[in-house]
């Protein structure tokens, strides 16, 4: 079957979701530092656990359905709707930690798609402390991206990051990096099918551990990560 896909859509994905992306990402943990620290997370089943469950409980439920009303409203010009997510996304983090951590990304991200010549992500724009949700839909629309697949990049980009952190939190070797990232692969497609059936009633997460984490994590003694 041939692949009706953009292939420069699916480049663009690509660079959407690099590692190289140059907006801080590597310097964030999620609340994952913290729950090493603790001893919540001491190898890889663990480790594999709490990104499962982070990813099942709090993206799919909040940051996946409000990226592709967010999407939806770039698309359709209407940068109110985008700014009103924004604000529900940044009311909905439950630390300090994780709030700057959501605005400090959007706002390196912001700043690059600027620079690359994307008009609405200027600081003269319409949309008021962007969070990472608000600029990565907009580089989707901007780039042609499809919604489904960014909203597995998205996810992809974020178990990522997660595993690198725990690659060097618990620590984990490579191999058992890779052995969780498959696991998290096989399940991104059932979790973005999920995400695309909530109502806007529905959507909000229920993460307690994350939040004490992320919370704890900015008392913290010792910290390798921003969060």
């Amino acid at each position: 079957m041939p692949d009706d896909r953009d292939p420069q859509a699916v480049v663009r994905l690509l660079q959407l979701t690099s590692p190289a992306l140059p907006v801080g990402a590597y310097a964030y943990s999620g609340g994952l530092e913290h729950a090493v620290a603790a001893g919540w997370v001491q190898n890889q089943a663990q480790a594999r656990e709490w990104i499962t469950g982070v990813a099942g409980h709090s993206l799919c439920a909040l940051d996946l359905p409000v990226l592709c009303r967010m999407y939806r409203a770039w698309r359709r010009g209407r940068v109110s709707q985008v700014q009103w997510w924004n604000h529900f996304l940044a009311a909905s983090r439950e630390s300090a930690e994780l709030l700057a951590e959501d605005r400090q990304l959007g706002g390196a991200m912001a700043r690059l798609l600027a620079d690359l010549g994307i008009a609405e992500a200027r600081g003269d724009g319409a949309l008021e402390a962007p969070c990472w949700a608000a600029m990565f839909s907009l580089a989707a629309w901007r780039w042609g991206i499809g919604e489904t697949d960014m909203l597995r990049g998205y996810l992809w980009s974020w178990c990522e990051n997660q595993v690198a952190a725990a690659i060097k939190l618990v620590p984990l070797g490579q191999t058992d990096g890779q052995r969780i990232l498959s696991g998290c692969a096989g399940r991104i497609p059932a979790w973005v099918d999920h995400s695309l059936l909530l109502d806007d009633d529905a959507i909000g997460q229920a993460a307690p551990a994350l939040a004490m984490g992320s919370a704890c994590h900015e008392q913290q003694y010792s910290r390798l990560f921003r969060s």
